[in-house]
C-alpha cells in the first residue's frame, strides 16, 4: 500500500493523469489504477520505467521503492490473519522493516516495552470488553512484536516516557513494579534508549498526544503510527511527519538524559 501511495505521488508531481501514465507505459489506465490502489504489484523493470516517465531522479528513493516492490516477506504476523484486525498485522510488518522506532508516551508504557501482565491489563480495560481468546491473541501479538528489539540485527529504539505513564498502575502494584524493572533492563541495551519527562519539569505544556515513528529506508518513507481502538492507523503525509518529528525532538530535549532516567525509574520501582 505504501508503494502504491508513493507511485501515485510521483505521478501527481509529474502532472500526469492516470491515462497519460498508462499510455507512456504501454498499459491500460485500469492497470495503473490497480497499481496505485495496491491491488496488484509492480515489477522492478516497470517501476523504473514509471519513475523515468515521472522524471524522478532520486536514485535512493527509487532503490527503496524497488526493494519494497520485490519484498515477499511472510512474517510471524501472518499467523494472526483472520484472527486480529488487519492494522495489527500491518504494524508488525512495518516494525519488521523499520530502520528505527521512536515513541513518546504520556499515559502508558510503550507497547514494545510492555510485560505480559501489563499488556493484558491494558487490553482488559478496553470498551467494549474483549472476549477472552481475542484478548489473549492481542497480548501474544504485542509480546511477539518485541522480536524487533531482540533479534540479531535489532531496530534502534528510542522511547520518551512521561512520569505519569510510569506511575499509573495499569494493573496492580506488583504488575507495575515488574513493568518498571523490565523497562530498566531493556534500557541497558546499546540499541534502546529510554528517557523520562518528570512531573517536576518547569514550563512543560507540551503533553498533547503520543507519537510513534517508524523509519523507512529513506526519510520520505518514514511512517507515523496512530493508535486506534482496533489496531493502528498510519500517517505518511510529509507535512504531518514533519510535525511529529519535531514533537519527538522537543520531547527528547525536555527529558532527562538516559542515565538520570534510569535512576529515576529505579527510585519509582523502589517506591512500589
Amino acid at each position: 500500500m505504501r508503494l502504491a501511495v508513493e507511485l501515485r505521488r510521483l505521478r501527481d508531481a509529474a502532472g500526469l493523469s492516470a491515462r497519460e501514465a498508462a499510455t507512456l507505459l504501454g498499459v491500460s489506465s485500469a492497470q495503473i489504477s490497480q497499481i496505485e490502489t495496491g491491488l496488484t504489484g509492480v515489477s522492478e523493470k516497470r517501476l523504473r520505467r514509471l519513475a523515468a516517465n515521472y522524471s524522478c531522479t532520486d536514485e535512493e528513493l527509487i532503490g527503496a521503492l524497488v526493494t519494497v516492490a520485490k519484498d515477499r516477506t511472510r512474517g510471524w504476523w501472518e499467523e494472526y490473519r483472520g484472527l486480529l484486525p488487519t492494522p495489527f498485522l500491518d504494524l508488525a510488518e512495518l516494525e519488521h522493516h523499520a530502520t528505527f522506532r521512536q515513541d513518546v508516551e504520556f499515559l502508558v508504557v510503550p507497547g514494545l516495552l510492555q510485560t505480559e501482565d501489563y499488556a493484558r491489563a491494558a487490553f482488559s480495560s478496553r470498551v467494549p470488553e474483549l472476549p477472552g481468546e481475542e484478548l489473549e491473541q492481542r497480548v501474544r501479538h504485542r509480546l511477539q512484536r518485541r522480536i524487533v528489539l531482540d533479534r540479531p540485527d535489532p531496530v534502534p529504539y528510542k522511547a520518551v516516557v512521561h512520569e505519569a505513564a510510569l506511575r499509573i498502575k495499569v494493573g496492580d502494584r506488583a504488575t507495575s513494579r515488574v513493568q518498571l524493572t523490565r523497562v530498566l533492563e531493556l534500557s541497558e541495551a546499546d540499541h534502546i534508549t529510554v528517557r523520562v519527562i518528570p512531573f517536576a519539569l518547569d514550563g512543560f505544556g507540551a503533553a498533547w498526544f503520543p507519537v510513534m515513528l517508524a523509519g523507512g529506508a529513506v526519510p520520505r518513507l518514514d511512517t507515523a503510527v496512530r493508535e486506534v481502538i482496533d489496531g493502528s492507523g498510519f500517517i505518511d503525509s510529509e507535512a504531518q511527519l514533519g510535525v511529529l518529528r519535531t514533537v519527538f525532538r522537543k520531547m527528547e530535549a525536555a527529558s532527562l538524559d538516559p542515565t538520570r532516567s534510569r535512576d529515576f525509574i529505579h527510585r519509582l520501582a523502589k517506591e512500589l
